[in-house]
């Protein structure tokens, strides 16, 4: 069976300095090919002892029934703080209570579907500007960040908020090169006080970024609110309903780049490897395609349309599983506890390899393959084998955005265009903070 292209796996765990380069590389070659096979692994480098785990019980202890005890690891905090601070995304305990409590209306169903006719646009706009490469190849992967970032620049700045999206995606770009590649400090388990090279020049990478979220900030409060409410006016108004706690313009502008860095750039992953899925798989693409026009005829896709497109939510789901976005988390243990075979004890790195997970062998059928229909028929998935946006009460926030945003951009491009890989340029799946397509998504593109 032909099957689409796969991150290279170990045979076995490797030395300190061979993981080291390996992660540097891509972190997806750290996971040994056994992760695939065993519930769970353990070993050490250096010093530090760890886990990681793919059995559907412990990974659903780690992250809702214990969660408090296996907090996000330094090494996360120690890549992310400088871009986005003690944002959302990296704060615990009550600091994360009180801003999830905050923000968690911003992103009700009601505010979501507010939101889409912004996804509407940006899918219009792709059509146009894929539309003018009819008969060659395009990079689908720059088209999707061009469209997910016009997505997440107007709901967050609003339309004409003079945010650079090249400048911004250029900052974005050099500071993961230079500042989030794994340090060897991460390895041997060193606190998050102890420097790592690297980390505060890439930060500096982000200045720009920091000061254009101050000035847009500062701009609507002058302003005003925008009617209907964008996602920087539901913040600016977002309060902890339990002490009525707001943000201030700095905890406003970290969860501001969070939603930047983590909501625009996943999506885009996401659906330049849908493109590529569907290329390789040209008899789902053209059942997608039929599916869209049947829905969309010659408009793009809103709101309403999204429960009648269940053909390409299944594209966008099995995406998730063979490229998740998120494709490692990494927590490190506060206590003793016991997950599956594995004793833990305070300070072990334990990680969840998502992508691991979602090919694991005991887990799926024809787990490398790409099946939409797995997610159409009754069989129940266990909701800890299937990782796309973690889970318990940390899971993604934006969850919906996403999944609406993905499926709106994916159908009303789909509905117009069939395209083809082309020879020669597969991507090569390579993570270092998040699962990209190395060297793009090369496709030719052809009229429907």
């Amino acid at each position: 069976m032909r099957l689409p292209v796969a991150a290279p796996l170990p045979d076995s765990p490797m030395s300190i300095l061979a993981s080291y380069r390996a992660a540097r590389r891509n972190i997806l070659e750290i996971i040994p090919r056994a992760a695939l096979h065993q519930p769970i692994l353990s070993g050490r480098t250096g010093p530090q002892r760890w886990h990681m785990v793919m059995h559907p019980p412990s990974i659903r202890r780690i992250l809702l029934e214990a969660v408090d005890a296996y907090p996000k690891s330094e090494a996360t905090k120690s890549i992310l703080r400088p871009a986005i601070g003690n944002s959302l995304f990296i704060a615990e305990g009550g600091e994360w209570r009180w801003q999830r409590r905050a923000v968690a209306p911003a992103f009700s169903a009601r505010n979501v579907a507010a939101l889409t006719p912004v996804m509407s646009h940006a899918a219009a706009a792709a059509v146009d500007r894929i539309g003018a490469q009819v008969g060659r190849a395009a990079n689908l992967l720059d088209e999707m960040t061009a469209a997910t970032f016009d997505v997440i620049s107007n709901v967050t700045f609003g339309t004409g908020g003079g945010v650079d999206r090249i400048g911004v995606q250029r900052a974005l770009d050099d500071y993961i090169d230079t500042a989030a590649r794994v340090s060897v400090l991460d390895l041997l388990g060193a606190p998050g006080w102890v420097p790592r090279p690297g980390r505060a020049a890439g930060a500096n990478l982000l200045t720009d970024m920091h000061r254009a979220a101050d000035a847009a900030i500062e701009r609507r409060r002058r302003d005003g609110r925008r009617s209907p409410p964008d996602l920087l006016d539901l913040l600016l108004d977002a309060a902890d309903p339990e002490t009525g706690r707001e943000m201030t313009t700095e905890e406003l502008r970290e969860n501001l780049l969070t939603f930047i860095v983590a909501g625009h750039e996943t999506t885009a992953l996401t659906l330049a490897w849908a493109f590529y899925l569907c290329a390789f798989d040209e008899s789902v693409q053209d059942a997608a395609r039929a599916e869209a026009q049947a829905v969309l005829g010659d408009r793009v896709a809103e709101a309403g349309d999204v429960a009648h497109l269940p053909l390409v939510r299944r594209i966008v789901d099995e995406t998730l599983r063979l490229y998740p976005a998120g494709g490692f988390l990494s927590r490190t243990a506060q206590a003793t506890d016991r997950l599956s075979t594995a004793q833990i004890r305070p300070g072990d790195t334990v990680t969840v390899p998502v992508y691991g997970l979602h090919r694991h062998r005991a887990l799926w059928e024809e787990p490398d393959a790409f099946r939409p229909d797995r997610w159409s028929g009754a069989k129940a998935f266990d909701r800890y084998q299937y990782l796309p946006f973690s889970d318990g009460p940390r899971i993604c926030i934006g969850a919906s955005f996403a999944l609406q945003e993905a499926v709106v951009i994916l159908a009303s491009v789909l509905a117009r265009f069939r395209f083809s890989a082309v020879k020669g340029r597969d991507p090569k799946p390579v993570m270092i903070l998040t699962l990209r397509p190395e060297g793009g998504v090369w496709l030719e593109v052809a009229r429907a």
